[in-house]
């Protein structure tokens, strides 16, 4: 007698969930505090390196991405595993996603932290 996962139920899906909702929240907070920030500071070279000198404001966005990048994981993620079906070609897709969010990691940290 095989013994089958169940895959549903009340948890099933919930930490994905939760992760999306929570990811948006910080993606939401920092768009309204970077749109309340625009309207402060002058528009111009000078203003944008005055905002992104401070570490709270570099900190902040560096957060924001890696929130970004888990909810780009999570969605993308769920795709491939309801639309594609052979597991090897699930699997490429799943390691070349991480790779280019990892990628996409390294290159923000590098730009954030260049200012």
């Amino acid at each position: 007698m095989s013994k089958n996962r169940i895959v549903v139920g009340a948890h099933y899906g919930l930490r994905d969930w939760i992760m999306q909702r929570v990811t948006a929240l910080v993606m939401l907070a920092y768009t309204v505090a970077l749109v309340v920030i625009l309207l402060a500071i002058p528009h111009d070279h000078e203003g944008w390196r005055h905002l992104f000198a401070n570490h709270a404001v570099k900190v902040f966005t560096l957060v924001t991405f890696i929130a970004l990048l888990l909810h780009a994981w999570v969605g993308v993620r769920d795709l491939w595993m309801d639309y594609i079906k052979p597991v090897g070609l699930r699997l490429t897709l799943h390691v070349l996603t991480i790779i280019w969010l990892v990628a996409a990691f390294i290159y923000a940290v590098n730009i954030i932290w260049s200012v």
